[in-house]
């Protein structure tokens, strides 16, 4: 009989983990409180998706007079029909996931697990039925949860967290946004495209500040973003709530003052996007003496092990400075499988795609310029306009920059930066060159199709080796 190895969340690290573990030749066991696919599937990535798409579609159809479409009518969103899409969707993956455990002969079991001791785990049943699961190697993805405001109770109707707004069942006319990073400036972007009146705040100076993300591509996306009238507070911070039969209010002051330059926000209702908590409480990570930081995350080093021998975490569980992204937990627990079968691999977070389903779309991967620097680096950024591509002008989709972060003596490619349709898609060559050491010689000598939005890369490669052609 092969190691036996229980995996404790079956979202997109979780699932990954246990296939992965079963291939190697472990008797895996994965036990899910909810549904498989975890936040992403059910949550986040896949339902949030669909919204983006029929968000996509309305403004096509807005749009197609320009391209001598014409429609009768305004067009309009039936959200019953839209949650039935997306509950398909969702079913769809579900199923396939669990073909594929069933596959590689994973044993699913559905409850909450809590670990006894060094060696075994509880499984309590819907009907309150306790199992005892015995392990070798432990795997925890058990993933995070919405956060909650003490003073912002969410009650799925005027105040909304972000499981709420992806089960909404009318589309409201006007909404507040709290929270203008990843998830925020895509519901912010929904919401606005599908007809709504949308405000959104941040405490921060801008738009998704995000370390590692170029001050440029947020500055780029607040011009695009105030052109289709969503109306941004940057600056500040929620003094006050109040719920009204119709509407909430909220009263704002800018960040860092007592009350100073304050204002009143009236809408339909808040939908909070301002964080998220990890889901390790109950867990009994005390029994076996794995402490958590002081924000309940468990900390993991690269090879994904925690301060306990043989047990192992991944994911958004593991805290938000290893990069909370289904692709990410997805490889980690390739990582954390293969080591709990006695591998020696380490997880490499130099080349990490991270993509915003904006409109339109940002997507980042490897340093910016100023990380390069602190690092010691001499490097450039090379900035290209989209409208500079056939194909944008074509498509009507002149909007967007891709800034290529290179070294100065050697040309290599130490990141890009992208504002512009396909920006998701586009961003995996990006990651492919840096993650093998290309330079902007390399890229430039890669044909690419014409025309397409591919050509970016060879227009900014070009212009970086001082070589510009339409640039």
């Amino acid at each position: 009989m092969g190691l036996r190895i229980s995996v404790v969340g079956a979202g997109p690290g979780g699932y990954v983990a246990a296939i992965r573990a079963a291939q190697s030749g472990a008797e895996v066991t994965l036990i899910e409180r909810e549904a498989v696919g975890g936040t992403c599937l059910n949550w986040g990535c896949i339902p949030s998706k669909v919204m983006v798409s029929a968000s996509g579609m309305m403004q096509e159809i807005k749009n197609a007079s320009r391209f001598g479409i014409q429609v009768e009518g305004s067009p309009k969103v039936n959200m019953e029909i839209l949650q039935k899409k997306m509950q398909a969707v969702i079913a769809t993956q579900q199923r396939g996931i669990e073909a594929l455990l069933k596959q590689h002969r994973v044993t699913l079991l559905q409850g909450k697990a809590k670990i006894l001791n060094h060696g075994s785990l509880s499984l309590e049943g819907s009907e309150g039925n306790l199992e005892t699961i015995l392990w070798d190697r432990l795997i925890l993805a058990t993933g995070t949860r919405p956060l909650d405001i003490p003073f912002l109770p969410t009650d799925g109707t005027h105040c909304l967290s972000s499981n709420d707004f992806l089960r909404m069942e009318t589309l409201p006319h006007s909404a507040i946004v709290l929270g203008a990073g990843v998830v925020g400036c895509e519901f912010a972007s929904i919401l606005s495209g599908l007809g709504c009146r949308v405000e959104l705040v941040e405490m921060a100076d801008r738009i998704l500040p995000l370390p590692g993300l170029d001050a440029g591509a947020s500055k780029l996306l607040a011009r695009e973003f105030k052109k289709r009238g969503i109306v941004l507070h940057t600056g500040k911070q929620v003094l006050s709530m109040e719920k009204e039969k119709d509407s909430v209010r909220l009263v704002l002051k800018r960040t860092g003052t007592s009350e100073s330059g304050k204002e009143t926000l009236q809408a339909a209702c808040l939908v909070l996007c301002a964080g998220r908590s990890p889901s390790t409480k109950d867990l009994g990570l005390e029994n076996i003496g794995l402490r958590t930081d002081p924000r309940g995350y468990i900390p993991v080093n690269d090879a994904m092990e925690t301060a306990v021998s043989t047990v192992y975490a991944i994911g958004d569980v593991t805290g938000p400075e290893r990069y909370m992204l289904a692709h990410v937990a997805s490889m980690e627990g390739h990582i954390a499988a293969l080591n709990a079968m006695g591998g020696a691999h380490r997880m490499d977070y130099g080349a990490v795609p991270c993509a915003i389903f904006t409109e339109p779309e940002v997507a980042f991967t490897g340093m910016s310029l100023e990380r390069a620097r602190e690092e010691g680096l001499e490097a450039k950024s090379t900035a290209v306009l989209f409208r500079s591509l056939g194909k944008a002008h074509a498509t009507d989709a002149l909007a967007g920059e891709a800034v290529l972060v290179t070294e100065e003596k050697s040309g290599k490619l130490l990141g890009c930066h992208l504002v512009g349709r396909h920006a998701s898609e586009l961003v995996a060559e990006a990651t492919l060159a840096i993650q093998n050491g290309l330079s902007c010689s390399d890229v430039a000598a890669t044909l690419h199709p014409h025309p397409s939005f591919s050509e970016i890369f060879s227009e900014a490669a070009f212009k970086a080796k001082g070589e510009g052609l339409h640039a």
